[in-house]
Order: C-alpha cells, then sequence, then structure tokens
C-alpha cells in the first residue's frame, strides 16, 4: 500500500505526530493507517469507512492511547 497517495484528517496536531491518514485503495476499499506507524496500515470498505467518519464527527469515537 506504500504507493497509494495518503491523505492526513485535518483535526491532526500541528507537529503531525498523532493523526490517522486514509488513502483510496481501490473502487470498494478505502485503507488506513496511524502516522506514526505507516507501515502498518490495513483496508475497510467504503460503507464501513463511512459509517466510521459519521460516528467520529456525531463524537461516538473516542481516542484511545495504544
Amino acid at each position: 500500500m506504500s504507493d497509494l497517495k495518503w491523505f492526513k484528517s485535518s483535526f491532526s496536531e500541528a507537529s503531525g505526530n498523532a493523526c490517522i491518514e486514509v488513502a483510496v485503495h481501490d473502487s470498494e476499499r478505502m485503507a488506513i493507517r496511524d502516522s506514526v506507524r505507516p507501515t502498518l496500515a490495513f483496508a475497510i470498505g467504503r460503507t464501513a469507512f463511512s459509517l466510521f467518519v459519521n460516528a467520529a464527527r456525531a463524537g461516538a469515537v473516542s481516542h484511545v492511547g495504544l
């Protein structure tokens, strides 16, 4: 997935050290990765991604430090 065009969230920290990056994987999936560990990425369906984004916008997703 290293050849994908990755985008950082507009809500990322200014330093860019704590953010999620996303990319269009193919016509059915979105790719997601942590900017701190860019080699660890996964792909999810567009519907699941849309549900996640809507939940995050509604405040239903909380930050969990790993």
